[in-house]
Formats: structure tokens, sequence, C-alpha cells
């Protein structure tokens, strides 16, 4: 897609002011794939140099909002953790062609906001937290499972910057369970549920992600019952946060949270029923 509007591509290393009709310049996958008529410059993050993910000194995980879906796949590839798999599950959830995976970003899949974007269900799941930049350089952080906030928007602040994202140690221990459904064989998700369980107090959380119109983090002190679970998700889950698109009806995509939802329940430690 030709964007006939912009004007002007700015280094990112090169601060200008912020003014209306600029955006970020990610990967540009979703930049460029539909009309932005109301751009006018782009602020090019590609020359920035950022590590794209790297593992610090107390077991956590940093994330670069550039890094893409195949270099981040190729780290979780080395990663010797227990939940190394669900970061290959969440990347393979994307069911992209290799030109998507080595130019979307996981901070341009956090900005889109969608709901079936599987860097949100990854990071959600690992109770990530975004730090983001303003213009005037005031640093602030946000869990992901907050950073959502309904079906395209997010806590995003004018010209303000995704810069990481972190996962911490403790999530990295945790056991995955993951479940994924769409309405076709090679389609975008319409469900996808997540559980970890905590292997130092036992604990189970479950994410909900793509049937609804944000995240939602579901935490247990311990594996609950069949009924406490199925209570909890719907006393969480408002009616009208059942999305509701062409990939998929909203009674479809609750059924099948529910059921993934026990799957899990089981998987992950069942207690009697």
């Amino acid at each position: 897609m030709d964007l006939n509007t912009v004007a002007e591509i700015l280094d990112a290393r090169q601060p200008a002011p912020w003014r209306p009709g600029d955006a970020w310049l990610g990967g540009g996958t979703y930049l460029f794939s539909e009309p932005q008529p109301h751009l006018r410059r782009l602020v090019d993050l590609s020359r920035t140099g950022w590590t794209p993910v790297e593992r610090h000194p107390d077991g956590s995980l940093e994330i670069a909002a550039t890094c893409t879906i195949a270099q981040l796949s190729r780290f979780a590839a080395e990663l010797r953790t227990t939940a190394a798999p669900l970061v290959e599950q969440c990347c393979r959830a994307f069911l992209a062609s290799f030109k998507i995976w080595n130019m979307a970003t996981a901070g341009g899949n956090l900005c889109n906001a969608l709901p079936a974007g599987p860097m949100i269900s990854l990071t959600a799941a690992l109770d990530a937290e975004c730090l983001l930049l303003a213009q005037d350089g005031v640093r602030r952080r946000v869990r992901v499972a907050d950073f959502v906030t309904r079906a395209g928007r997010k806590d995003l602040a004018d010209g303000e910057l995704l810069r990481s994202i972190t996962v911490p140690a403790r999530a990295l221990s945790c056991r995955t369970a993951f479940r994924q459904a769409s309405l076709y064989g090679l389609g975008r998700s319409g469900v996808l549920v997540i559980g970890t369980l905590d292997p130092l107090d036992g604990s189970l959380t479950l994410t909900i992600t793509a049937s609804t119109v944000r995240p939602f983090r579901l935490w247990f002190p311990l594996p609950p019952t069949a009924g406490e679970l199925r209570t909890r998700i719907a006393s969480t889950v408002a009616d009208d946060e059942w999305f509701d698109d062409i990939h998929g009806l909203p009674e479809w995509r609750a059924h099948m949270t529910f059921r993934y939802a026990e799957e899990i329940r089981r998987e992950l430690g069942e207690t009697t029923a």
C-alpha cells in the first residue's frame, strides 16, 4: 500500500517535535497494509539499534518493541526455561508468511491492540510490563494486561513510544498450557487461552485473549474446581466484552473459551470437582 499522504520519514535517533499526523514506524506490516489518510510523517525506529531480546542478570526477559517475530522465535529456541515453548506457540499463532515474520514487530502487535494479537496473548499471560516513553522523556510502566483497553485501543498517549516489554523471571519458570481456535484452518485466532502454573506457590493463572475485546488475566491461589473456574470467567467477562467480528460470533467464542479453560485446568492441576 502506497501511503501517498506521507510527505516525510524521520529518523527516530534524531528527535523532532511531535505533531499531528506523525506515527512511529516499526516493521510497517500494519501501516502499509491499508490506507492511512491521517498520516503526514513517519518516525522510523529501524535504526535505533535496540537489542531485539535479552535475558537480564535477574532472569527477566526484555523484548524490544522493534524485535521481529522471527528474532523472538530464534531466541526462544535457545531459551532454557520452562515457559520457553509458549513463546514459539504464540509466534506460530500469527499464521503468517516468512515475509511478515521478518518484518512484524512485537511492539507493533501490542500497539495495534487487536484481540487476536498473539504477542498480546504471550506477554499478558507471562505478566509482562510495558516500558513507555513520553515526548518529554517521562517513563512509565504498564502491565500488558492493562495496556490494551479495548479492541484497537491502548493506554498510549499521543506521541508516546512503547520501548520494550519485560517478562519477569518468575513467569518464565511456570508450566504453561496453550489453546487456540479459528474458524478456518489458517485463519485469525478467534479464541486464545493460556494457562500458567507457578511452581513456587502453586497458583494458577488463566489468560483469555482473541475471544474478548481486551485481555483478561484470572489468578487463582490454587487450581480451581471446574465450577469455580466457570463461575469466575462468567462473572469477569461481561456479555459485551466477547468480541464479535467476521472471525467468530460471541457465542462461539465464549463456548470455546469455557471449553479450553477447563482443558487447561485439567492439564495444569485439576482439583476435586
